[in-house]
């Protein structure tokens, strides 16, 4: 196994024991950034020199028995809606072309903190919201999308040039991408983890997420940004139960089937699956997802209208415009219905919260994503600020999982 193949987490332990270096797992990572960049296109920014000097100076530390934290050594990409010091943040936007961010986000702070480099910045669509789409390609398919809007963190980890990258989330942002490339990622709870530093779309959906190569760095991050979790159970014994939202008539066959396969593997693993399902009142919460982010877009875009004009994509000036004619009245009203929807959903699961949610592939012209639908089971996940996650299987992009994290 080559060093780029490594998970976070092994690539840790083989740093930490002396049988890598992180000089060298960077190196590696740059290396198929190289090979790879003209098919799949996941940066806009590398940041090669700085990365090799932070790796050389922490090899340095770890000669002189000296560790930083847990992910000592390790390089992690960063959606470039996310400020990295000293880098470009341009939020794939023609308005921000020549911007450098003068400050570390909150969590790429944490991050760099606890001994990981940032590598770059990777492809999103605009704002992460609307407008210039992203040039990345699937990276195990160039025909298709790799997912938005964190496209390029969700094919970067896929096809092995960072083991693990930073993403946002208001609609399904980061867990689309992991869907469509195979990967494992987690949404956390909204609100977890610090949004200092990014940028801003709706405060009340907006969250940080990351991806990794297994579950293992997805708990190392979310152990690093200080996330409060359950101990490890085995599946043994367990009960979780099976959702399929009030959206299901629009999945896929092949979600459906995803949806079904999951179940029976954790029932053949010794867990008990019940059925549950919303309530009414929770029928329409993608409808609320729209209110909300449409009705907070609109002072998340104010500056740039007010400034560029015509410049600002029109899909983000109709956010401005209001052009849905949201009223404080209906935004108020929308917030208070996600705000019951976690309370009822609470009182299906008292325990403990699960989710679910199956991916899928839509095909996009090569070199840009596709615009497209958000896929039915993402619907009833952000409005009620729930955690959503994607566990890949055997790398098949409609696999279906669960969460653990509340």
């Amino acid at each position: 196994m080559t060093a780029e193949q490594l998970t976070a987490a092994e690539a840790v332990r083989a740093i930490a024991e002396g049988r890598l270096t992180s000089v060298a797992l960077v190196e590696a990572c740059l290396a198929r950034i190289s090979a790879r960049d003209e098919a799949v296109r996941a940066w806009l920014h590398v940041d090669r020199d700085g990365a090799l000097a932070a790796a050389a100076r922490l090899d340095a530390e770890r000669a002189r028995g000296t560790l930083r934290g847990p992910l000592h050594g390790v390089p992690f990409g960063v959606k470039d809606v996310i400020d990295v010091a000293g880098l470009p943040c341009t939020h794939n936007s023609p308005l921000h072309r020549d911007r450098i961010a003068g400050d570390d986000a909150g969590c790429v702070a944490i991050l760099k903190a606890a001994g990981a480099i940032p590598l770059g910045k990777t492809d999103t669509v605009e704002f992460a919201a609307a407008g210039n789409l992203p040039a990345t390609r699937n990276p195990h398919d160039r025909s298709r999308t790799a997912g938005g809007s964190s496209s390029g963190s969700g094919a970067a980890v896929a096809d092995l040039q960072v083991p693990v990258s930073f993403g946002t989330q208001t609609g399904g942002s980061v867990i689309r991408p992991a869907a469509y490339c195979g990967i494992y990622a987690l949404k956390p709870t909204w609100g977890v983890v610090s949004r200092e530093g990014a940028k801003l779309y709706s405060a009340s959906l907006d969250t940080i997420g990351w991806y990794g190569r297994s579950v293992a760095d997805l708990a190392l991050v979310a152990e690093v940004l200080a996330i409060p979790s359950a101990a490890p159970r085995p599946v043994a014994g367990l009960r979780i139960a099976l959702c399929r939202t009030p959206y299901a008539d629009l999945a896929s066959p092949a979600a459906h089937a995803a949806f079904d396969a999951a179940a029976r593997s954790l029932e053949a693993a010794g867990a008990a699956v019940v059925e549950r399902e919303l309530p009414p009142s929770m029928g329409d919460l993608n409808g609320t997802k729209e209110t909300v982010m449409s009705g907070e877009g609109r002072a998340a875009f104010l500056p740039h209208a007010r400034v560029h004009g015509d410049g600002l994509h029109d899909r983000l000036r109709s956010h401005v415009e209001n052009r849905k004619g949201i009223t404080p009245a209906a935004l108020r009203a929308a917030l208070d219905h996600a705000a019951q929807s976690r309370v009822a959903f609470d009182l299906l699961l008292p325990r403990r919260r699960r989710g679910a949610v199956p991916g899928g592939h839509r095909r996009g012209r090569p070199g840009r994503a596709r615009p497209h639908r958000q896929p039915a089971a993402e619907r009833a996940v952000d409005p009620a600020a729930h955690p959503g996650g994607v566990d890949p299987g055997r790398r098949r992009p409609q696999r279906a999982c669960r969460s653990g994290f509340s």
